[in-house]
């Protein structure tokens, strides 16, 4: 059973830094992170009787 914990342990700690290194190098081998930018206007009605 500790030797399931500790396996457990090591595949969580390096799939988390395996996350971070992506996050980091990613940009670099063309993966883009950043949010699609547009302007969004709606037409609004307001009831002011």
């Amino acid at each position: 059973m500790g030797r399931l914990i500790k396996l457990l342990f090591f595949i969580t700690f390096f799939g988390f830094i395996g996350l971070v290194g992506y996050a980091y190098i990613g940009p670099f081998f063309g993966a883009n992170f950043s949010a699609p930018q547009v302007e969004v206007r709606q037409p609004l009605l307001l009831n002011a009787d």
